[in-house]
């Protein structure tokens, strides 16, 4: 392992953070607070509780998950695409470095921003309403391996795309529909019959509902099929980056 090569890429995707800290880490912290004003303020005034918790507490995870999505796809697919774009990857490729430590390099670098992003808006959160995490290492748990799957993801579509439309079209179009529509607002109990069954079919339920767990001991699926089902998203993302720097898929071309 060539842990100096590791470290330079991963610093340097660090130091692009600091350089662009107004988007990187205001702009969500922000953003997110206006989701706790209009959903936890106005809406939250009307909705009571649910499942014995107060709105703008339950909302709270479901927030966290969608910024830890998006900014893990954003981080990771920037951080690749870039050197495609100006040509260094091919310095990159060239160089005495494996594949495995550009991936550790570049998707460690980005669940790092990440989850430190995640961090702060749970901290922002306290500003709001009263917090308790019941089951912080799980909590921890689910922190990380969504913002290492998530990374890996980006890092995939960083690699895939050609142009920034096609950079932004999964993020987009894809993942935070996904989000909004995977209980970050809501219980999946609260909808009928048939929505309930059509909601299992999406992947960020499963996310939601593990990490919300490990606030409130709640969730809408068994911990451990969430826990399951991440792992075999991971799995699945790690699989792909393999076949990418095996095959040079849009790496030597």
């Amino acid at each position: 392992m060539n842990h100096r090569a590791v470290w330079a890429i991963y610093r340097f995707e660090m130091a692009r953070t600091f350089r662009t800290l107004l988007q990187s880490v205001v702009s969500p912290v922000i953003s997110t607070s206006l989701y706790f004003v209009v959903f936890g303020a106005a809406i939250g005034s009307r909705i009571e509780e649910v499942d014995g918790i107060s709105y703008g507490a339950f909302i709270v995870p479901g927030l966290i998950m969608l910024s830890l999505l998006t900014q893990s796809i954003s981080n990771a697919s920037f951080g690749i695409y870039f050197p495609k774009f100006v040509g260094t990857i091919y310095e990159m490729l060239s160089a005495p470095v494996s594949a495995l430590e550009i991936v550790i390099g570049y998707v460690g670098a980005a669940a790092t921003k990440s989850m430190a992003l995640g961090l702060i808006i749970l901290a922002t959160a306290t500003l709001f309403v009263p917090l308790h995490i019941q089951h912080p290492v799980w909590m921890i748990a689910f922190l990380v391996l969504t913002a290492v799957t998530f990374s890996l993801l980006g890092f995939i579509i960083g690699i895939w795309a050609d142009n920034f439309e096609k950079l932004q079209f999964v993020p987009l179009l894809i993942v935070t529909p996904l989000t909004f529509l995977g209980g970050s607002f809501y219980s999946i109990t609260m909808l009928p019959p048939f929505w309930q069954k059509v909601s299992l079919f999406n992947p960020v339920v499963y996310l939601v509902s593990g990490f919300r767990w490990s606030f409130f001991g709640l969730a809408d699926v068994g911990v451990g099929i969430s826990l399951l089902m991440t792992m075999i998203f991971l799995v699945a993302c790690l699989s792909l980056v393999v076949w990418i720097f095996r095959t040079g898929y849009r790496l030597k071309t």
